[in-house]
């Protein structure tokens, strides 16, 4: 059977015969110009750009007091270095911290915002390091954007430091808890397609979440990346098809609710989570997934560069992080060897 097409694509001809794609929400709605060869990777990344861009709601009308924090914020929304300077997912995650900011703070006039105000509002995180750090990164970035319009003269968060959370982030899987999930969740089930998609794609949440056939030219799959922005061109391993043709997959991405629609990010984890639970993993997640595969490629030979294409980093000290550690590795165990000659 043919594929379905996306929603919100609609398909036209001009009177010259040439076929024209667009997105267009209502009736009422903006038409978006989709541009490339229907289904291609330029083509889809060109849909889900016109589908977020058509997603977006009106700016709204800016009824806050004219320089106050909540005033500023709602004009920084409508900028330019907002909605095309910053990811959708930063953007997420900020929203949801100037939502606290706004609620309790949100009528303050914009010159009692100091250096010391925010230093008393990385004080009250000091029991949560990661939020504080965000909170921090959040501010300094919207203050210098004021700045630049010549809105403030001074960005309060210069100078202000937060201490680096003594943390290894996200813990990794090991290969026990690995074949403990593969054991609970064989192929031909929902849990295992999500598995394997992490396990053999290194994808993010939100990315996993959205990539499907339409990804998939000649056994790569190629995607741009949620949070950089990046293009990765995955090859598809004969594990991760073979449990893909298993199934149950979805027509618009690999994994999919029992109705056949794809996961929102945020559904997506939380169905990985109970999964693992059912497994009886508790402590893990799919970040950790990410970093085991990162952890295997390295293993195996990658380079940082290498590993900075498969997964989608701008950063090659991330990637260094990995090689150096299989490096370390692989020389204790060639100094052992020595040993006991």
């Amino acid at each position: 059977m043919p594929r379905p097409r996306p929603p919100y694509l609609h398909r036209r001809v001009t009177r010259h015969g040439k076929v024209v794609w667009y997105v267009r929400k209502g009736a009422r709605g903006r038409k978006l110009r989709i541009r490339g060869e229907y289904g291609s990777p330029e083509f889809m990344a060109a849909y889900e750009a016109a589908i977020a861009t058509a997603s977006t709601p009106k700016p709204p009308e800016i009824k806050a007091s004219k320089g106050t924090l909540e005033w500023a914020w709602l004009l920084y929304r409508q900028s330019a270095a907002w909605q095309s300077g910053i990811s959708l997912a930063t953007r997420r995650q900020r929203e949801n911290i100037m939502a606290h900011v706004l609620a309790s703070a949100g009528s303050v006039s914009l010159s009692q915002i100091t250096s010391a105000v925010i230093r008393e509002g990385v004080d009250r995180r000091a029991s949560t390091p990661f939020q504080a750090k965000n909170f921090v990164q959040t501010l300094r970035q919207f203050f210098q954007w004021l700045k630049e319009n010549e809105i403030v003269s001074v960005n309060p968060c210069d100078g202000v430091k937060v201490k680096k959370p003594k943390t290894k982030g996200f813990p990794e899987w090991t290969i026990e808890e690995i074949v403990q999930y593969e054991q609970r969740w064989p192929l031909g089930t929902r849990q295992r397609v999500m598995f394997d998609l992490y396990c053999y794609t290194g994808l993010r949440r939100g990315d996993a979440a959205k990539v499907g056939k339409q990804h998939v030219r000649n056994g790569v799959i190629s995607l741009q990346t949620e949070k950089t922005g990046q293009w990765v061109h995955i090859p598809m391993l004969d594990v991760l098809k073979l449990t893909l043709d298993a199934g149950p997959t979805g027509d618009l991405a690999f994994v999919c609710t029992d109705k056949g629609q794809p996961y929102a990010k945020e559904a997506l984890g939380n169905a990985f989570k109970d999964a693992c639970k059912a497994a009886g993993i508790l402590n893990k997640s799919a970040h950790g997934l990410r970093k085991a595969a990162a952890t295997r490629a390295a293993e195996n030979g990658a380079t940082a560069h290498e590993l900075m294409a498969i997964f989608g980093w701008v950063d090659i000290k991330e990637a260094e992080l990995y090689t150096r550690a299989a490096n370390r590795k692989r020389l204790a165990t060639q100094a052992m060897a020595k040993l006991e000659k």
